[in-house]
């Protein structure tokens, strides 16, 4: 993982960019933050009462919602954002939250990108990101992959997180956008649309439904090497991949894989994780306008602290 981190952390360093962080009564959050404060990644931007935060946080930022000049300016943004789905008084409200504030910042372009979710749910932490932020003009759904780590080895697999069970064109944006974050990794993406099926060896719904996502997106994104519907196999190993689809660019060589529900992708990637000893960092959100990432709320320090390097990142992608 250190070698991807080191990457990353030359990518954003030097660039300003603001993560918000909505949870500074917890520990881990200030650790994470102080730190990338120290090195110089990024500028921490914590919501809270300084005077209750335990820590010296004079190398972050603190925005104290009982006394943040741009309240009135942020609530009227709101209620114009959420397009009559909730009055001034209800926007009031929200803002008192945490993550709604943070999404706010984020929103309001005050900073690039929000981690949240170390104490509070992942409803918590999504809701208020797609309710304001929303997802990029094309995307109906933001997805959750997973950056698996072994030694050298690293793959992208998803949706691991948020869709039970999304349409062929869901699957199709969850391929272009893994391609994008396969390439914010450092990796040239072979993205593998997996089912039981290589090739329309069976077919089925299920089946049919992955190989209309594979048209969709080669049409959407020609440049990508997307290609499928393949099993794990015939995606993963190259001499099956030769057999299996020996005319596929994917088979063989994938290091992007798109799982067809969050059944098998929920279930793959901890199999990859558990069974063969891969640390899995994420989920990483993705799809939407700016970047909001989603802590597990038994994190460490430095899982939030990567979190935040990669949501800096993930700013700065095209």
């Amino acid at each position: 993982m250190s070698d991807i981190m080191t990457m990353l952390k030359e990518k954003i360093k030097g660039k300003d960019i603001r993560i918000v962080f909505p949870e500074s009564d917890d520990e881990r959050i200030i650790t994470a933050a102080l730190k990338l404060a120290e090195e110089n990644l990024l500028k921490p931007v914590l919501i809270g009462d300084e005077k209750k935060i335990k820590h010296d946080v004079s190398s972050c930022e603190v925005i104290n919602p009982e006394t943040f000049e741009m309240y009135n300016e942020y609530v009227q943004a709101l209620v114009e954002r959420r397009e009559g789905k909730c009055t001034y008084e209800q926007a009031l409200e929200m803002l008192k939250k945490s993550n709604y504030l943070g999404t706010m910042l984020v929103y309001m372009d005050y900073a690039a990108g929000l981690v949240s979710g170390a104490t509070q749910s992942t409803g918590d932490t999504v809701r208020p990101a797609l309710q304001i932020i929303k997802t990029k003009p094309g995307i109906s759904k933001t997805f959750g992959y997973f950056l698996m780590v072994r030694g050298d080895e690293r793959y992208i697999m998803g949706d691991c997180a948020i869709n039970p069970n999304p349409d062929s064109e869901s699957l199709a944006e969850f391929a272009i956008e893994a391609a994008k974050a396969a390439k914010m990794f450092g990796l040239d993406p072979k993205v593998a649309l997996l089912s039981f099926s290589t090739n329309g060896s069976a077919k089925t719904p299920e089946t049919e439904k992955v190989a209309k996502a594979v048209k969709i997106a080669r049409k959407k994104a020609p440049d990508f090497a997307i290609d499928g519907e393949m099993q794990f196999d015939a995606a993963f190993v190259k001499n099956v991949g030769e057999k299996k689809y020996p005319e596929s660019y994917v088979a063989g060589k994938a290091n992007t894989f798109i799982f067809p529900d969050l059944n098998s992708g929920n279930i793959g990637y901890k199999i990859a994780q558990r069974l063969g000893n891969f640390e899995a960092m994420g989920p990483v959100l993705a799809g939407l306008n700016k970047p909001v990432n989603d802590l597990s709320r038994g994190c460490s320090s430095n899982d939030a602290y990567n979190t935040a390097i990669i949501t800096a990142a993930q700013s700065l992608m095209e």
